[in-house]
């Protein structure tokens, strides 16, 4: 049997957003397109970006390369903690398994071949400051996830101790389900939710005391899990500015809404059309983002991963 072939890509102002695959299953998800192909993944990181769980018409210049670059620089670092699926991000190695056609260029520094398992229906999520639903939650019941905090905390406190606070995976278009860790035990069973919930805790401490030291804060990440060989490992990507909140550590104020190095700022922008009635999050005349946004938001993924990575 042949290799797998892409056969087109498409590229719009230098952004990847989309390929289209022969002789492997394939699949695309809000971000990143998938070739399985057999005991391994390549993930390919495009240039789309989401938001409210809607796949947004306006790419983000390099975003894909700085999600797989992070990925795998975290990856590497936290190999020793937590084992992972990471095989090789090698554009020469990838080529040798997939035929890339004249898009060698393209998947370069965005691709990443990793080991395949089966993945829990939950999701890892660490917080440790008060953020997001988790601080919505906490104003009502001064609980997360049903974890009793102390009281007083105000919006962006950094809480006592990180916390484990799973949720579940929600179909695409759908936000997923904060549960608390008594559901993830009967989900997954309750030997397996502990383990989860220490390599996430860990991999979690060590990342934002490295990244602290580096001038940005890590409020919260989410993680998933798999099973290979018999062993619970890392997959999928890792402390990026889309599966977590980086904060610039020298603005850094508790008691008010945070800068961030991640796409918030996409958010603000389009929650800003939804209060003029211009959007209502649905499928339906998804906002074009503008110029200025565009560039900002790529600025801030591009400035994460010079942050993170520069020895």
């Amino acid at each position: 049997m042949g290799k797998p072939v892409i056969t087109s890509v498409n590229v719009q102002n230098g952004c990847l957003v989309s390929m289209e695959v022969d002789g492997c299953p394939f699949a695309r998800g809000k971000v990143r397109d998938i070739l399985d192909l057999g005991d391994e993944l390549l993930l390919v990181a495009t240039d789309r970006i989401s938001a409210f769980d809607r796949v947004l018409p306006t790419p983000i210049p390099d975003r894909g390369r700085v999600l797989t670059q992070l990925s795998e620089f975290w990856l590497k670092k936290t190999a020793g903690i937590v084992p992972n699926a990471m095989v090789t991000t090698n554009i020469d190695e990838i080529c040798r398994r997939v035929d890339v056609g004249d898009a060698k260029a393209q998947l370069a520094g965005r691709s990443m071949v990793m080991r395949k398992g089966k993945t829990f229906l939950i999701e890892g999520v660490v917080r440790g400051y008060l953020y997001g639903s988790g601080w919505k939650e906490y104003q009502q019941t001064q609980t997360v996830c049903g974890i009793k905090l102390p009281a007083g905390l105000v919006k962006a406190s950094q809480l006592p101790e990180p916390i484990f606070t799973p949720s579940t995976k929600a179909e695409a278009g759908f936000h997923d389900e904060n549960i608390t860790f008594q559901r993830a035990c009967q989900i997954v069973g309750a030997l397996t939710a502990i383990q989860l919930s220490e390599y996430a805790l860990t991999v979690y401490k060590y990342a934002h005391d490295y990244a602290a030291a580096r001038g940005i804060i890590i409020a919260d990440t989410k993680f998933e899990f798999a099973v290979i060989d018999g062993k619970v490992v890392l997959v999928d990507e890792v402390l990026t500015p889309d599966s977590s909140r980086f904060w610039p550590a020298n603005l850094y104020v508790p008691g008010r809404d945070q800068s961030s190095h991640d796409k918030q700022g996409v958010r603000d922008y389009l929650e800003q059309l939804c209060d003029k009635g211009v959007w209502d999050k649905s499928e339906n005349n998804i906002p074009v983002l503008p110029p200025e946004i565009v560039t900002a938001t790529s600025v801030k993924y591009r400035e994460a991963l010079r942050l993170l990575t520069t020895p």
